[in-house]
């Protein structure tokens, strides 16, 4: 079967799944030639002070650009040794998995594997129904498709942690999505949702007759030298040094605590949300890509032009391009991408000119929930600037 090829092609290509170097646990700062008050490093130590908190267990991370240069950690490795948190600990990024996505689409489309503007059921005829035929790959990569979310099993953090192992087909999340009502005609409007990456690297599959896990590795893992970025397939764990994850949920005993759930299935997300790395390989990432490293020519705008529609819940305008979305913080654009696994939530932004970058991850204890978490939030307010 496909999906039995893929996730043991995935297996096969952990990229140096190896201990990272020792780094001092303790707080540390460090401040390029800029002035440091500009470089914001107050207000960034002050942002991940005090972990771990009901919020968090644990937070790293890095500030660079032309504007200064600034690094941190803070929280524990684990709750039951409380042992400092790993700075060079691997983490599950989540969402940021679309930014490595889209880059290789856009990668195909540049090379003329890919047309952007060619719908995704000419590229998948068996599985796409006649119902989503317009649907363009452009439109996949912005969240402007139309398609609904698949179903999954459960409905509670509870349901979910027992399910947690459970193989989730790709191609079979797509035939839950596509069997029911559009929400609205392709290009309309805007709703944020992993099915269209789902799609999108089925799409990349067959364009490239390859597996999508060795397109990201051959084109972006291995000439960035991300030796610590990998996807894990079906594997729940994350392998190597890494800093566990916890969420609150009922336990056990009937109370309300926090769980380890560091081991959890990825599948459910796969190309939209399963990548596994660090604050150090996700810089190296952010800079290439920004610098135009990484997708080259006139299809780079694709990442950094929002479409002309309105979001199809709020009404406001789109803050979703290909791969990245765009906030205003501190009165410029800054342009990026969060994502959230249980135990986990990560983040890499930039202004445009890439004069301040930020990566970070904060071990939160509610990674799914409907507000940002308040330490995640503070990271980037004290990196630029409020809304």
């Amino acid at each position: 079967m496909q999906s039995t090829r893929r996730t043991l092609l995935a297996a096969a290509l952990v990229l140096g799944v190896v201990a990272g170097p020792a780094v001092p646990p303790a707080l540390a700062a460090i401040s390029s030639a800029a002035d440091p008050t500009r470089s914001g490093i107050p207000a960034l130590e002050a942002a991940i002070a005090g972990l771990p908190t009901p919020d968090a267990t644990a937070a790293l991370v890095r500030v660079g650009g032309s504007e200064g240069v600034w690094r941190g950690s803070s929280g524990a490795h684990d709750l039951r040794t409380n042992r400092p948190a790993d700075p060079a600990g691997r983490f599950r990024a989540g969402s940021v998995t679309k930014v490595f996505t889209a880059a290789v689409a856009l990668q195909l489309a540049t090379e003329g594997t890919l047309d952007l503007d060619r719908s995704a059921r000419s590229y998948l005829p068996e599985l796409i129904p006649a119902s989503c035929g317009k649907v363009t790959v452009r439109q996949l990569l912005n969240h402007t498709h139309g398609i609904p979310a698949p179903d999954f099993p459960g409905d509670t953090v509870e349901e979910w942690y027992a399910d947690r192992f459970r193989i989730h087909d790709p191609e079979d999340m797509v035939r839950s999505a596509t069997s029911k009502n559009r929400e609205f005609r392709p290009g309309e409007k805007q709703h944020y949702l992993n099915i269209g990456y789902t799609i999108a690297a089925l799409v990349i599959e067959r364009g490239s007759g390859d597996s999508y896990e060795h397109q990201v590795a051959r084109r972006i893992l291995k000439p960035l030298g991300l030796r610590d970025t990998y996807l894990p397939g079906a594997d729940p764990r994350i392998l190597g040094p890494h800093n566990h994850g916890y969420q609150t949920m009922r336990l056990d005993d009937g109370t309300t605590g926090l769980r380890d759930v560091s081991v959890w299935g990825p599948t459910d997300g796969w190309a939209a949300g399963d990548i596994i790395s660090t604050t150090a390989d996700l810089e190296r990432f952010t800079k290439a890509l920004f610098r135009g490293h990484v997708v080259r020519g006139p299809l780079l705008r694709e990442m950094f032009t929002l479409p002309n529609v309105a979001d199809w819940g709020t009404g406001d305008p789109a803050a979703y391009s290909a791969g990245l979305s765009m906030k205003k913080l501190g009165g410029r654009e800054v342009w990026g991408k969060t994502g959230g696994r249980w135990g986990y939530n990560a983040g890499i932004a930039s202004t445009r000119d890439g004069s301040r970058t930020l990566v970070y991850s904060v071990n939160s204890t509610d990674a799914k929930g409907q507000e940002m978490n308040e330490v995640a939030r503070n990271i980037m307010v004290a990196a630029y600037g409020s809304p």
